[in-house]
C-alpha cells in the first residue's frame, strides 16, 4: 500500500522576519523623524547654552561665599530658558525649514528648465513642442 506524507515546513526563515520588522520598524522611526524638530531642538540648545554662559560670567564675580546659592540660580536660570525659548526655537525652525524647502525647490526647477533648453537646443523636435506651448500660453 502507498502512503503520502506531506511534512509542513515553514516557507520563510525566523531569522529574515526578524530581520525585516527591524528594517520596517527603522524606517517608520525614520519617517516620524521631522527635520524641524530637530532643528528647533538645536536651536534651543544654542539659545540656552548662551544664556547660561552670560549668567555663568555675571554670577562668578557674586558666588565668592553663595556657591551653593549661584549653583541653583544657574539652574533655574537654565530651566527657565528652555520654557522660554522653545517655543520662539520651533518657530524659528518652522520658517527656516520652510525657506530652506523653498529655496531647494526653486534650485531643482531651474536646473530642470536648464536641461530642458539644452535639450532643445540640441533637438529641433523638443524646440517645436516648446514652441508650441509658448504660443498656446500666450494665447
Amino acid at each position: 500500500m502507498t502512503s503520502f506524507i506531506q511534512p509542513s515546513f515553514p516557507t520563510r526563515h525566523p531569522g529574515v522576519e526578524r530581520l525585516e520588522s527591524a528594517f520596517f520598524a527603522a524606517r517608520a522611526l525614520y519617517r516620524s523623524l521631522d527635520s524641524t524638530r530637530g532643528l528647533s531642538l538645536m536651536l534651543l540648545a544654542a539659545m540656552v547654552s548662551a544664556l547660561v554662559v552670560v549668567a555663568d560670567q555675571l554670577v562668578e564675580t557674586w558666588a565668592d561665599g553663595h556657591l551653593f546659592a549661584a549653583w541653583v540660580a544657574m539652574w533655574l536660570l537654565g530651566f527657565v530658558a528652555l520654557a522660554v525659548f522653545a517655543a520662539p526655537a520651533r518657530k524659528l525652525a518652522n520658517v527656516v525649514m520652510v525657506a530652506l524647502d523653498g529655496w531647494s525647490e526653486r534650485l531643482a526647477r531651474s536646473r530642470s528648465d536648464a536641461r530642458l533648453w539644452a535639450l532643445a537646443k540640441a533637438d529641433p523636435r523638443i524646440m517645436t513642442d516648446l514652441d508650441a506651448a509658448r504660443l498656446h500660453s500666450e494665447r
